[in-house]
């Protein structure tokens, strides 16, 4: 339970999700981002001791509040301790094209940084073994961070756009590892600059935040939260109408819920009249003891106590005597919802002119399911296909499927009209991607008759690479592209990881070494080849670099293998990678080229409007009218090179997300140390516009010939 103990009325309206604790030497204050480009900093306790030097200005409207001028759109805001030294919080602000670490008490910039992918998520603290404090920003899929001197100490790429980060010691030795959602659906882990681990949600993480040990809380853009311990998932729950999509205000959160770290249990609610922009934790009553403080875009302020002494140092626990007033309140429902099932059958017996025996089933009756490969035809695309089916002659009035990723909605229901009942239903199922997922079946079996029907539960997980159907190594036309590498372990391993990772027919037999496998994918009919050659030399060939780095990093996870080199060549794609090089360069040729024209016709501008207010004074309203003219002419090719700028702006950006990709990619086909050299080794190459050693580097894994 939370207790409100103040309530502010700020007159500045903040942007949602950037409201964030910027504590000085001596004074907590609070700092949100505006739509204007602006942050407002509110600190109650020093009123009347700030200056309007440099960035910061005062607002007369409210004494308590001064504005810090960015002049571009906010994109992320933190604060923390960037330098040990200095012993008090500086502030960070993020946009599209910039970092910039802000000292709010000495009113002084501590570095202005240029950052090419952009900064759309930013945490700040302690990195593994790096000693100082980062300022990680997140960006066009890749991280960077940097000391508070801004230096670059840190760098890695990752799979998609970045929308959030956190700081948790994920295996609990001693050091915080780097959480990233990105917009690919997926949570990674990175140590350093090596990923330890990967979880895979259904849409994009919109929000991480750590919560004591490995425990960690996410939320999603379709509006679900949860925790994870470690990779496991405690809870996830979808709240209805939820969303933290920060671009659209209407679905914001319009209610402050505290859950229970364990179940997911609501055991606070409060509700604001518009969208909560942010929750931060801070003593800013100044009183010794930390509220956990709400923000809302209209510039309300509330702030919370936890309710007892008991629950002082965990907003999210709750006492005994509320935990077992809701299980005895649970078990009331329970209890009322069973009497009223036992009241609804006495109804049916005494009622309905039926058997004795109605709805009642064979006491062997088992629910089975299998799973296979299905071709397609004219009217139906190949796909995955789920085969449910009893033993006898019950039939199967409807089946209900939870599979993350793989329905809308994450449900799918089948309800056979009564013309097509029979005891067998078919299922298509078509994952988007490669991902093994968990199969929650619910079937109602009876008989046609019935009116009650029994409820079969069961769980089948789908393989990772389901949607890849085997073929024969005559038929199949062998790709170009290729992965070699070597391996220790013996051809029956290999063969049990291609038994739980794919969907083989139930006599498919595989010989002693050397042999080959090949499929074809459901999805474009690309072609993937599996050859295992003696002397443990292993060969995937296939024309899609996302699918050989999927099959190299799960048949790694399968073999314990912890360091894993190997020799890869995508010439489609290598060759494509080229032309997107080539367009960066060119992208940033013009955009040089651009700011150069506009600095030039700025000059020119100033030096005109000045020639032109000279022709006024002096009544010369020809040279005047001249003048203005050409004014009006040149601010309107400064807009259209602002529109050409932004264009080449947006283009660059893809370029580079397009770059960032190729070298993880070009990472996920190495495993352990040589992977993070790899990554590595590309910066340096791109950093030297050296492209011959980029490409060998991705062939090779080295720089070195």
């Amino acid at each position: 339970m939370l207790v409100p103990v103040f309530t502010l009325k700020l007159t500045t309206r903040s942007c949602p999700a950037w409201w964030r604790w910027a504590g000085t030497a001596t004074h907590p204050c609070l700092a949100a981002a505006t739509q204007a480009g602006k942050v407002f900093i509110h600190n109650p306790h020093a009123r009347g001791q700030r200056t309007n030097a440099n960035r910061m200005v005062q607002n007369n409207q409210d004494s308590d509040i001064s504005l810090l001028n960015i002049n571009q759109g906010i994109t992320c805001l933190t604060s923390g301790v960037l330098n040990p030294q200095l012993g008090y919080d500086c502030l960070l602000v993020g946009t599209q094209t910039n970092l910039l670490a802000y000292d709010v008490y000495n009113n002084s910039d501590l570095f202005y940084r240029e950052v090419s992918d952009g900064a759309n998520a930013i945490v700040l603290g302690k990195l593994g073994n790096i000693s100082p404090p980062l300022a990680i920003i997140g960006g066009n899929c890749a991280l960077q961070g940097f000391d508070y001197e801004g230096n670059d100490r840190f760098w890695t790429v990752t799979g998609d756009n970045v929308r959030s980060l956190a700081l948790c010691d994920f295996d609990d030795d001693g050091k915080t590892e780097l959480l990233v959602g990105s917009e690919d659906f997926d949570i990674r882990v990175f140590k350093e600059d090596e990923i330890v681990a990967e979880m895979s949600e259904t849409e994009t993480i919109t929000a991480l935040s750590p919560m004591y040990g490995s425990r960690f809380a996410y939320a999603l853009a379709n509006g679900t939260v949860g925790v994870y311990n470690k990779t496991a998932r405690y809870w996830r729950i979808k709240v209805i109408g939820f969303s933290l999509h920060v671009e659209d205000w209407n679905s914001l959160l319009f209610q402050v819920d505290a859950r229970s770290d364990r179940t997911g249990e609501v055991i606070f609610k409060d509700n604001f009249a518009s969208s909560i922009a942010g929750l931060v934790e801070g003593d800013y009553r100044m009183d010794g003891s930390t509220q956990l403080i709400c923000c809302s875009i209209d510039g309300e302020v509330r702030g919370y106590l936890p309710g007892g002494e008991d629950m002082k140092g965990s907003l999210m626990d709750t006492s005994a005597e509320q935990d077992l007033i809701r299980e005895l309140s649970q078990k009331k429902q329970n209890l009322l919802l069973e009497l009223k099932n036992y009241e609804e059958n006495a109804k049916a017996e005494l009622n309905a002119q039926l058997k004795e025996a109605d709805g009642v089933i064979p006491a062997n009756t088992q629910l089975q399911t299998a799973l296979s490969v299905n071709l397609g035809s004219d009217s139906q695309s190949a796909h995955v296909e789920l085969c449910i089916s009893t033993t006898n002659d019950t039939i199967i009035r409807a089946v209900l499927i939870f599979a993350e990723g793989i329905f809308e909605g994450e449900s799918h229901v089948v309800h056979p009209s009564l013309q097509n009942l029979s005891s067998c239903v078919r299922v298509p199922l078509t994952p988007p991607k490669d991902v093994p997922v968990d199969l929650h079946i619910k079937a109602f079996v009876g008989y046609l008759n019935s009116t009650q029907f029994h409820v079969f539960e069961l769980t089948r997980q789908l393989p990772r690479f389901s949607m890849y159907a085997l073929s024969s190594p005559d038929s199949a036309t062998e790709p170009l592209s290729f992965v070699n590498y070597t391996t220790n372990e013996r051809p029956q391993r290999i063969v049990m990881w291609l038994n739980q990772s794919f969907l083989l027919p139930e006599d498919a037999e595989f010989q002693s070494a050397p042999f080959q496998v090949c499929f074809t994918s459901l999805r474009n009919a690309g072609q993937l080849c599996i050859k295992i050659k003696p002397g443990g030399e292993i060969s995937i060939n296939t024309d899609d670099i996302d699918l050989a780095g999927d099959i190299i990093q799960s048949m790694a996870s399968f073999l314990a293998i912890e360091d894993l080199q190997v020799e890869a060549d995508f010439p489609a794609y290598f060759e494509e990678l080229r032309k997107v090089l080539v367009k960066v360069d060119d992208h940033h040729a013009v955009n040089q080229r651009l700011t150069a024209d506009m600095a030039e016709h700025s000059n020119l501008i100033r030096s005109m409007l000045v020639q032109a207010e000279d022709a006024r004074l002096l009544g010369d309203m020809k040279n005047m009218k001249i003048r203005y003219s050409e004014l009006y002419d040149l601010n309107r090719d400064l807009i259209n090179q602002y529109k050409i700028r932004c264009n080449n702006h947006t283009e660059l950006l893809n370029n580079l997300k397009a770059v960032n990709q190729a070298i993880q990619r070009a990472g996920r086909l190495r495993v352990g140390k040589p992977k993070t050299q790899v990554i590595s080794a590309c910066r340096d190459a791109i950093r030297s516009s050296n492209f011959h050693t980029l490409f060998r580097i991705m062939r090779v894994g080295t720089a070195s010939s």
